[in-house]
């Protein structure tokens, strides 16, 4: 098993994972935006994220790191996409 240092991406990076309709599932954010710093975030404002993610709770988890995409309701709903940009 590679360390976890061997296992980071050494770029800058960003993800989106969104739902075109302004809605994931049952909650009202349409995804979320994340990037190398969202893991520290969590840690330094909230419980472990491994905890979270353990009991299927991402929205508790992006919500500690301010990575949630609110945007409202858009009227379409095409599909779901996700979008990783690297430097």
């Amino acid at each position: 098993a590679l360390a976890n240092e061997e296992k980071a991406i050494r770029r800058d990076w960003v993800f989106l994972s969104g739902g075109t309709d302004g809605r994931d599932g049952p909650t009202d954010a349409a995804g979320a935006i994340v990037d190398a710093g969202s893991t520290f975030r969590m840690r330094n404002f909230g419980p472990e994220p491994a905890v979270l993610l353990a009991n299927n709770d991402s929205y508790a988890a992006l919500a500690t790191s301010g990575d949630l995409l609110m945007t409202g309701a858009t009227g379409t709903n095409v599909a779901d996409l996700q979008i990783l940009l690297m430097q």
